[in-house]
């Protein structure tokens, strides 16, 4: 075994005892470390100020009685106020940085039971940074009659020894990340590395964070979640500010970041604190970075960098403490390569950079995050939805052929199941929903007209005129399940089918041919351009 060395303050209290044979039944912290039969230390670091010398040294004695074999060193350092953070943890720090430790030939054990409340917390505190490179060890008396031994103990700061508490962390590691997800049981695995990552990042770090990936990858749905688990971690107080870069043209865009003063400028009749003064304390999430100007671009570095910027038509700068985090789906290093970006920020930027993929690349993430859209859509319209068995398997077959684009990611999904959802006249998505919301998406990623637009083929643009948005979309869904149907009977059937059974009769061909007819449209037509 190594040789031991302990480090520790001198009890001014309750080291303390009258000399005789009566100290013998006080239990004594510092003495009583040596008297452990199951720990032999090999020398002892005894820390006090010159008003307690003679103490030390009575200490000292009765340690060599007790254990001759520990080598008592003891080490002079006064302080103004030990209660003093400042002050103790400074002369605390230089004393760590000027002893020769030697980890490899040597164990060491920081005592933490004697001392003020603040040089406790001052040696825990550098134990944890590894200035001091030992375990704290703690001591106490024995309950019962007196007796000076006590007992002892060690606490290893390396949590990852404790079974319970590692376990602990993990569970909230992965509640974290499960967070992040919303709760979506991810099974893309890169993804979900990438997103144990972030979680770590958001909940130790407060330096920027760049996130790449093409329009609607959740870009902004992921910073925002990072802020709310920054705030449930007690990591930010502060607002979380969302601007997209690409609606900030011109000399607007340098008023909104930063503010402007009265007078300014045409227009500006009182003062405005900007984007970066309503995210102190908080964090600014710049959607579309890429679009701003380099003069943003560069007092948003500084802003970063030293906290302070000068809102437009001001004398004197603001000040703002704020986390960023950048969105882009442009190829930052060609900008700069082309000039576009500044280098400089874009250096600042990189040092935590996520890029999300898209959903074609995630095509085995589809069908828990069709989930979720269906449950945002019952909380939205307060009507839950859901699949039957055969429409599920088909829409998913599309969704995850690789044929299928999804040009516009997760926000093609979330459109895609709204529409379904919404179209259903039973609250259940059956196989005749699913093919028609199929077509429209074919005809959305291959540039044809939607099925709204397809009406153009049977009315003119006069009657189109005429409809109101919210019946043009209805018209077009029933003239696509006419389409899709054999009959008009049987599209009647499909459009009516909650209705039809509060009926004393029922003509469902009559009842479709009707509507259509509202619409001056010739049911016969419509039928004759069927898709089969």
């Amino acid at each position: 075994m190594k040789p031991l060395t302990v480090i520790g303050f001198l009890g001014s209290t309750l080291d303390a005892a009258k000399f005789g044979p009566s100290r013998w039944n006080k239990w004594r912290p510092t003495v009583s470390i040596c008297m452990q039969e199951d720990l032999r230390i090999d020398r002892f670091i005894l820390i006090h100020g010159s008003y307690h010398r003679r103490l030390a040294e009575f200490v000292a004695d009765d340690i060599r009685d007790v254990s001759p074999e520990t080598e008592v060193v003891p080490h002079l350092l006064d302080f103004d106020d030990a209660w003093d953070f400042e002050e103790v943890y400074g002369k605390l720090l230089d004393f760590a940085r000027d002893f020769p430790f030697d980890p490899d030939a040597q164990d060491y054990l920081i005592h933490i039971t004697t001392g003020t409340h603040v040089a406790q917390i001052c040696l825990f505190l550098l134990t944890e940074a590894r200035y001091l490179p030992g375990k704290l060890l703690q001591t106490q008396p024995q309950r019962g009659a007196p007796q000076p031994v006590g007992t002892w103990g060690v606490i290893d700061l390396d949590l990852s020894r404790y079974d319970s508490i590692a376990t602990r962390f993990a569970e909230a590691s992965a509640e974290s990340a499960s967070f992040l997800k919303n709760g979506i049981e991810t099974r893309n695995a890169a993804f979900n590395r990438m997103i144990d990552e972030i979680e770590h990042v958001a909940v130790r770090s407060c330096a920027p964070i760049l996130l790449m990936g093409p329009t609607g990858a959740g870009k902004s749905q992921l910073a925002r979640k990072i802020y709310e688990l920054k705030k449930l971690r007690h990591r930010t107080g502060g607002a979380f500010v969302e601007v997209n870069c690409a609606t900030l043209k011109g000399d607007s865009a340098m008023s909104a970041l930063f503010g402007h003063r009265k007078g300014a400028f045409t227009g500006a009749v009182q003062d405005r604190p900007g984007l970066l003064k309503t995210a102190d304390k908080g964090l600014l999430f710049l959607d579309e970075i890429g679009e701003l100007g380099l003069d943003e671009q560069a007092m948003i570095l500084r802003a970063v960098e030293e906290g302070c910027f000068l809102p437009v038509g001001a004398d004197k700068e603001a000040a703002s403490d704020f986390q960023l985090i950048a969105g882009t789906n442009r190829d930052l290093v060609g900008e700069v390569a082309a000039g576009r970006f500044r280098e400089d920020l874009f250096a600042r930027l990189n040092l935590w950079t996520f890029s999300l993929p898209g959903l074609a690349q995630r095509r085995e993430d589809i069908a828990p995050n069709l989930d979720f859209e269906l449950e945002r859509f019952a909380e939205r319209e307060g009507m839950r939805v859901t699949f039957n068995k055969e429409a599920r398997d088909r829409y998913l077959r599309f969704a995850e052929d690789p044929a299928a684009l999804w040009r516009g990611n997760f926000r093609d999904l979330a459109a895609s199941i709204t529409r379904m959802a919404t179209l259903t006249p039973t609250g259940r998505i059956d196989t005749d929903i699913v093919d028609v919301e199929l077509s429209r998406l074919r005809s959305l990623w291959t540039g044809t007209k939607d099925d709204t637009d397809r009406l153009g083929t049977l009315l003119s643009d006069e009657a189109l005129a005429r409809i109101d948005p919210f019946d043009r979309v209805q018209l077009a869904y029933a003239v696509e399940i006419c389409r899709c149907s054999g009959s008009l009977s049987a599209a009647g059937r499909k459009l009516f089918a909650a209705s039809r059974e509060l009926r004393k009769s029922t003509n469902d061909a009559d009842r479709l041919r009707k509507y259509l007819a509202r619409f001056d449209l010739d049911a016969s037509i419509i039928m004759a351009t069927r898709i089969p």
